[in-house]
């Protein structure tokens, strides 16, 4: 068979990126596997069993998928970069007030470069992960779309990728929907494989208690910032907090309850140790700015364009008209949105085309 080039697949033992090493494998690539270990749970004091993409049993059945298919496999330790730049921002932006993207920032700022330096090491042309996702080039760009199934879609976690990772990155699973992905590991006979959940925490925070890793993370935090103000949307006094950095935009259990026309958490002020809570309604907003951009399929964004946004991974979008301000996009929504949340992803899409995201700044 004659090899359609190397390529370094991202494998983190579950089984979309198996597959992908797999169908590259059976199409003739030349595959080399790696596994990035990018944090320790036995540092982070959680409660939880160690699972996910660093654990010891998903990095050996990575290997072992590599020795039944004869190609090589190798670890990375890249837990010094993911941590004083991921773990560093995510306390950072909680201490701010703003909910953090980990994923988009490790995927833009740590994974990718890693893996084009290890790729460019070993002489491979391309890099390979299991997202669902999709890349071509047009146009002399190289533009990300939505995976064919909508469910597990993941463009929006890829926003921030350069042109220079997008040339040279191949998503085999963008053309397939999950039952088709679980059914060839199945053919292929990895049964046990396809009944491996999947896992959705934030990787360093397995047991999915982000306010006490925090406080742990940070030596006295509770301490400093307990005691704060519940507000309502007239700015009155209605009870007392544990601390700003512990709730998030949306948030509904409070732990007290203030009535219907209070129980959400609407804004968040560190500067006074305010949480604003409201009713669902004033959750809604019309408008917001978007800063750090990256943009995807074209080099710029005309005043008046009109796309689809995401606000939030699960978010199924609502039309925007975009604006350039500055270094920022303004975007004007036709019709409310709700729960948009400063630090989050705003992704614009044309069509099923990613325009490109940024950060949803504090207004």
């Amino acid at each position: 068979m004659i090899k359609k080039g190397k390529v370094l697949v991202a494998m983190s033992g579950g089984i979309d990126s198996t597959v992908t090493a797999l169908m590259l494998h059976e199409q003739g690539y030349e595959v080399v596997g790696i596994t990035m270990k990018t944090w320790d749970y036995e540092i982070s004091g959680g409660s939880k069993k160690e699972t996910g993409c660093c654990s010891l049993d998903s990095i050996n059945d990575a290997r072992q998928l590599a020795v039944d298919c004869g190609f090589p496999h190798i670890i990375l330790d890249i837990r010094n970069e993911f941590g004083d730049y991921i773990i560093d921002n995510f306390v950072d932006e909680y201490i701010a007030g703003r909910t953090p993207n980990p994923c988009v920032l490790c995927n833009t700022h740590i994974k990718w470069e890693a893996l084009l330096k290890r790729a460019d090491q070993l002489g491979c042309e391309y890099i390979a992960t299991g997202h669902y996702a999709q890349v071509r080039e047009e146009n002399g760009r190289y533009v990300v779309s939505r995976g064919v199934d909508t469910w597990k879609d993941q463009s929006y976690v890829l926003w921030g990728l350069s042109q220079e990772c997008l040339k040279r990155t191949i998503f085999p699973m963008g053309q397939f929907h999950k039952d088709d992905i679980k059914q060839m590991a199945i053919d292929r006979g990895y049964e046990e494989l396809a009944k491996k959940p999947e896992s959705y925490e934030i990787c360093f925070i397995p047991d999915n208690d982000y306010r006490g890793f925090l406080k742990r993370r940070v030596k006295g935090l509770e301490e400093e910032v307990k005691g704060g103000n519940f507000v309502n949307t007239a700015g009155e006094v209605i009870g007392t907090h544990d601390g700003y950095p512990f709730y998030t935009i949306g948030q509904r259990k409070l732990g007290v309850s203030f009535g219907a026309d209070a129980s959400y958490v609407v804004e968040i002020r560190p500067e006074t140790n305010e949480v604003v809570v409201g009713s669902k309604e004033d959750l809604k907003r019309l408008e917001m700015y978007v800063k750090g951009l990256n943009l995807v399929k074209y080099n710029h964004i005309p005043n008046g364009t009109e796309a689809l946004t995401k606000v939030r991974y699960k978010h199924p979008g609502e039309l925007a008209t975009l604006s350039n301000e500055g270094e920022e996009i303004k975007a004007l929504f036709h019709a409310k949105v709700e729960g948009i949340a400063p630090g989050q992803s705003a992704v614009f899409y044309e069509g099923n085309d990613l325009l490109g995201g940024g950060f949803i700044a504090k207004k």
